[in-house]
């Protein structure tokens, strides 16, 4: 039976028990959270509850991308997930999409989910996207990010090939790693929604979002000249 790590990024988030309580019901059993507290001045105490539950860990604040990559280092499942602590699994997420990923013999997928407001109420209908084919894929995620983070699961072999978050980008280490990945690997979709992401007024997607946009060009350049190859490849075949 596969175990499954789920790493929770945590800092001053008020929203984190509601993250704990959707892994702590998961239908699937086999899994390890891990709650990466990176740096926090407020709501650790909403954590206390969980601490036998848990995996705890506390470092200084360096970002989401240092919080992510101790919490796969300290990982012992086979495969990792990341959740948000404002953002919740559907209960099943866990059981659905690692039957997904040995079904499909898949490294690395993503699945469908909708937004959430701050009273945790569903605002909009699923949201997700796959691009038909690899070469719609690659010409996708050259423009923006188009997974979202918290629904993806990946192989932690895939690490081995690939490396893990780039901790100078502050708010598009994922962007950075999905292409690393596409690179490499087939992005497999699961059409159900499983996850809730949730939408609200101090969200780093909108108080950064001027930062975001310089940051996600320098990916998109870092990226570009294997992206162009990957395309011509394609065009070919």
């Amino acid at each position: 039976m596969s175990k499954v790590s789920i790493v929770v990024p945590f800092y001053n988030c008020p929203y984190i028990n509601q993250a704990l309580d959707s892994l702590i019901n998961q239908t699937y059993k086999n899994i390890e959270i891990i709650v990466v507290n990176d740096g926090s001045t407020k709501y650790s105490e909403k954590v206390i509850p969980y601490l036998d539950k848990i995996k705890y860990i506390k470092k200084e604040n360096g970002g989401t991308a240092s919080a992510l990559n101790i919490g796969i280092k300290h990982a012992t499942g086979e495969y990792f997930c990341w959740l948000s602590s404002d953002d919740i699994y559907y209960p099943e997420k866990t059981e659905i999409q690692l039957a997904f990923m040995k079904e499909q013999k898949a490294l690395f997928s993503h699945t469908n989910y909708c937004a959430i407001n701050e009273k945790s109420r569903i605002i909009t209908p699923p949201v997700g996207i796959q691009p038909p084919s690899r070469l719609e894929i690659i010409k996708r995620i050259r423009r923006n990010n188009f997974i979202n983070g918290c629904s993806v699961m990946i192989d932690k072999s895939v690490f081995n090939h690939v490396g893990v978050f780039d901790e100078t980008l502050p708010y598009t280490h994922d962007y950075d790693l999905w292409i690393r990945i596409i690179q490499k690997f087939d992005v497999y979709y699961l059409s159900q929604p499983l996850l809730l992401y949730r939408v609200h007024r101090k969200m780093g997607t909108l108080i950064h979002a001027a930062t975001i946009k310089k940051e996600t060009r320098l990916v998109v350049n870092r990226h570009k000249a294997m992206m162009d190859r990957l395309l011509s490849e394609g065009l070919k075949e």
